[in-house]
């Protein structure tokens, strides 16, 4: 099938609280829209109704369960020429969200693929945690595992990058236990919740009292923001401590060995030989 020149795939922000958050543009690009792919489509006529406009195009329904039968329809539709908008409940599509299969399809055929940029719960709760923000990476939602869960967190006891999570409020305790144990208690967190809603809350702590804070119940869409770890470049000690805290996390001792070994510039080798000495209490 040959793309006309018109269509396009628009991956559209919308608020993840606020209606009024939502653009001019936002608005316009739904009111021109052929189609309209929506993780919901419920919650998006609701949304359609508060910012006060009435969809262009066809509603369809997009979310996890029919994103592998429902694809290559829009991929069809954008190479037709038509404008095919893509919005999920909240923030911006494919990030952790439906839509990267979608994106990976009109890139690999060829179409157009942009985006209407909107409210971001990451970049959010990244710009009011009050942690570093000059460098960050987003881990999203980790295993539901425990231990699945404790083998990502001790892999990442040596990140120096601020981390931005993903968490279910019902989880929130167990996940800010098992970074504490992974990350130590003492590493400093801010937990948002409820960002642009009328009950937004941001707790700041360490993981630890953070954890113990979060016990009592947490309400609401949950995002975790972490200080990454303090660069250390020449003490052995300091070394083995991180590799203690990523081996306590469930690392393999190898690994995290090699993930500190490259952190801190020391000698593979002769980091391995002093943590496993550490190990068997030499």
């Amino acid at each position: 099938m040959t793309p006309h020149s018109d269509g396009a795939l628009i991956l559209a922000g919308t608020p993840i609280g606020t209606s009024t958050d939502a653009s001019p543009r936002l608005s316009e690009a739904l009111t021109t829209a052929d189609v309209i792919a929506a993780e919901d489509t419920r919650r998006f006529l609701t949304l359609a109704r508060r910012i006060g406009i009435e969809p262009g195009g066809r509603v369809v329904s997009y979310f996890e369960g029919n994103e592998a039968s429902r694809t290559q329809e829009l991929v069809d539709a954008v190479a037709a020429g038509q404008r095919v908008v893509l919005v999920t409940d909240a923030g911006m599509p494919s990030v952790s969200d439906p839509g990267y299969r979608a994106v990976v399809a009109c890139v690999e055929a060829g179409l157009r693929v942009t985006a209407v940029p909107g409210p971001s719960a990451v970049l959010t709760a990244l710009a009011v945690s009050g942690l570093g923000v000059d460098r960050f990476c987003f881990e999203g939602f980790l295993p539901r595992k425990a231990g699945e869960r404790r083998r990502r967190l001790g892999s990442l006891a040596a990140e120096e990058r601020t981390m931005v999570f993903f968490e279910a409020p019902h989880r929130l305790a167990e996940f800010l236990a098992d970074a504490a144990d992974a990350l130590g208690d003492e590493r400093p967190a801010a937990v948002c919740r409820e960002l642009t809603k009328p009950h937004e809350e941001v707790v700041r702590g360490g993981l630890r009292e953070l954890a113990q804070w979060a016990v009592e119940g947490a309400r609401g869409e949950v995002t975790v923001v972490v200080a990454g770890a303090e660069t250390r470049l020449d003490s052995e000690a300091d070394a083995l401590e991180l590799v203690r805290q990523a081996v306590a996390g469930g690392a393999k001792l190898s690994a995290a060995v090699g993930d500190v070994a490259k952190l801190t510039g020391l000698n593979r080798k002769g980091l391995y030989a002093a943590a496993l000495a550490a190990k068997e209490g030499k």
